[in-house]
């Protein structure tokens, strides 16, 4: 049963993480959404989603790109939930202005480095003993189209650099807990910007968007249903796979020029 499932979503108070959170809701999970900022947001975001769809939902506030943070915050969610059997790595920090690897700064590359990478260690580490105890669980991780490849992206190197680090890592996470009932995949956004982050798939069919290939954009819910799938107890076949959700759109090469 979904309820007795316990999913925890790591940025899950808006864009992409918040359409997740949302789908899970429906399915009657019980939620725990990690934020940072916008104390009363956020409370009003659970009550209102507890209420619509009557399940259980917390808010975690902290931040994962810190070690001691994700051990405040796991014991805060030890004595709110037994287990945290899905866990969605959503959350990591990118640069929008399009520089080059030299112009980064140690403090800016570590910034991405450490958000988008080694934030999924610290929290995957505190959180996958009990999914080890119940011989189930399930990881999911954010990259983008053809990182598995390890391809260079221009003007995106810290962030690239990161999430081809994670397409490993989370291979290598797939391999290790086989054993133990986890599967660890990770899923690729395409152009999902703005708005349309937490937007519902029937709304994007109204749209046209000629330079993606099936004409319309992406939606949050596209990436949610895809991720929900994952998460189901049927699709523990499905591991270490990395998914692209992009409409056919060929992400990377349409970066050329600043």
């Amino acid at each position: 049963m979904n309820k007795d499932k316990v999913v925890l979503i790591t940025g899950g108070s808006k864009g992409i993480g918040l359409r997740t959170a949302n789908e899970f809701s429906k399915q009657g999970y019980t939620v725990l959404i990690n934020y940072r900022q916008n104390d009363q947001f956020v409370h009003d975001l659970v009550h209102q989603m507890s209420e619509t769809h009557k399940n259980k939902v917390y808010a975690i506030k902290g931040d994962i790109s810190e070690p001691l943070e994700c051990e405040r915050m796991v014991n805060e969610i030890w004595r709110l939930v037994k287990s945290v059997d899905i866990l969605i790595h959503n959350a990591g920090p990118y640069v929008k202005e399009r520089i080059s690897f030299d112009e980064y700064t140690p403090e800016q590359w570590n910034y991405i480095v450490n958000g988008n990478l080694n934030s999924v260690f610290y929290l995957t580490r505190l959180i996958i003993p009990k999914m080890r105890e119940k011989k189930w669980g399930r990881i999911i991780t954010f990259g983008y189209d053809r990182v598995e490849t390890a391809p260079g992206w221009i003007y995106r190197s810290a962030f690239a650099a990161a999430k081809a680090g994670l397409a490993s890592f989370t291979k290598t996470i797939s391999i290790e807990e086989s054993s133990n009932g986890i599967t660890a995949n990770m899923v690729c956004p395409g152009d999902i910007i703005g708005e349309w982050k937490e937007e519902d798939i029937e709304v994007a069919k109204e749209e046209t968007d000629f330079s993606t290939p099936i004409g319309r954009p992406g939606t949050g819910e596209d990436l949610a249903r895809v991720i929900l799938f994952l998460c189901k107890d049927e699709s523990d076949f499905i591991t270490g796979s990395v998914i692209p959700v992009t409409g056919g759109k060929d992400v990377l090469g349409k970066v050329f020029h600043k």
